[in-house]
């Protein structure tokens, strides 16, 4: 009995090793293969909302969609197998994924209203990031949500700003251009406003007198300045974050200067942060 367990428990450990790391050879293999069926798979998502190629090839697009999700769920079912913490599994948000890449599938299946569910599929290009480990990636990332949520006061000072400019752009385009320039109303001298603040320009809405065309010219060279502010306030919170980081004191030592993955001290050699 007890050296049945020992076998299972050997057994879940390189099959967790295989489907969840990349280090060993199968571990690659299997990478190499989910990502071939994930990329087939959406190719097959895309190509089937054109009407043309659906109509001449629908059948082989169910066969394949019954092929992938027979995949995928063969797959989601292992990976709650093999993990020590099954729940846990299933609530990350890589779990949430897996599980919306086969769902709108099997709910199809059972239910007529559901197809419109089917474009959810297009979730499963989510899970490259698995694939590629792109996880490791993730500090970065907090280092530049730390630096969005430092500069929040400031952004959403400016889009209250721009919010305002834009309403009283609104309401003077209103007033001087005549309705067959399009500004019948203040919301779509509004819209005009943001689309052309924006650099956008659509064109479907443009002034035809002098004033009006004046007044265009400087809203979109205050444009590229108004393009060019969040990006200024991010950044320099963003530097000011990589600075602080870059400065990592030593507990033990208080020596400073440690690089950002550093683990251990450079002086001392102790750990830098304790667990």
């Amino acid at each position: 009995m007890e050296e049945t367990a020992n076998t299972n428990a050997k057994w879940k450990v390189k099959a967790f090793d295989i489907v969840f790391k990349a280090d060993s050879f199968y571990g690659k293999l299997f990478d190499a293969v989910l990502l071939i069926v994930i990329f087939l798979s959406v190719l097959a998502v895309v190509l089937e909302s054109v009407a043309e190629i659906r109509f001449k090839y629908g059948i082989y697009f169910l066969w394949a969609e019954w092929i992938f999700t027979g995949f995928f769920l063969i797959e989601y079912i292992f990976r709650i197998v093999i993990v020590k913490y099954s729940w846990h599994y299933i609530k990350s948000f890589f779990g949430i994924v897996d599980l919306l890449s086969i769902l709108p599938s099997i709910l199809a299946f059972f239910f007529v209203g559901a197809q419109s569910l089917m474009i959810i599929r297009s979730l499963r290009l989510i899970r490259v990031f698995r694939v590629f480990k792109l996880t490791q990636y993730l500090g970065e990332a907090s280092q530049l949500s730390d630096a969005l949520l430092a500069s929040r006061k400031k952004i959403t000072l400016f889009i209250g700003t721009v919010l305002i400019l834009v309403s009283i752009l609104g309401a003077v385009m209103y007033l001087i251009e005549p309705p067959e320039s399009g500004f019948t109303n203040i919301p779509k001298g509004i819209y005009w406003s943001i689309v052309t603040l924006t650099t956008v320009g659509y064109g479907d809405i443009a002034p035809i007198t002098p004033i009006g065309q004046m007044i265009a010219s400087l809203v979109m060279i205050l444009g590229y300045g108004i393009i060019a502010v969040p990006t200024g306030i991010v950044t320099s919170e963003l530097n000011k974050s990589r600075y602080e980081s870059m400065n990592i004191s030593c507990p033990h030592c208080q020596a400073k200067n440690h690089s950002t993955d550093a683990l251990f001290c450079y002086k001392c050699g102790k750990k830098l942060q304790s667990d």
